[in-house]
């Protein structure tokens, strides 16, 4: 793996999910991590719901907006994460896919959001130990 490895996240919608646990990542693997997100359909805006339970977590995903999924962008990836739209994305050789099956948290509450959030949070925290060499620790 790259000594900068790059993430990609991607979910149908760009919206959700894929921003939070961009959002995370970014977070936590600061500068030792890029970080990509797409969507197969994007949405035209970020989910406001996923903005605030990622805001209660002290991490601003507010001024990021969805982007379409491209062939290059999972070329440039290391790692390519989807959440439920596995299909539409691009398979190079050489590459770690990984299919995260979480809740879509549209058209949800703040309630039922939180545990999405938290799974992805804890998802990160694994992805974080093994793809990189000190894992978390900064």
């Amino acid at each position: 793996m790259a000594e900068k490895p790059t993430v990609l996240f991607v979910c149908v919608h760009n919206a959700g999910r894929s921003q939070m646990a961009a959002g995370y990542l970014r977070a936590l693997g600061g500068d030792r991590v890029e970080v990509l997100s797409a969507g197969s359909a994007p949405k035209s805006e970020i989910n406001p719901v996923a903005v605030a339970a990622m805001a209660e977590e002290g991490i601003d995903i507010a001024g990021n907006s969805p982007k379409v999924l491209t062939v290059e962008a999972v070329k440039e990836s290391d790692v390519v994460i989807t959440m439920g739209c596995g299909d539409a994305c691009p398979i190079f050789p050489g590459k770690r896919y990984e299919d995260w099956e979480l809740d879509d948290p549209a058209g949800q509450g703040i309630d039922a959001v939180r545990p999405i959030r938290d799974d992805i949070r804890r998802r990160i925290e694994t992805l974080l130990d093994e793809i990189l060499p000190d894992g978390r620790a900064a």
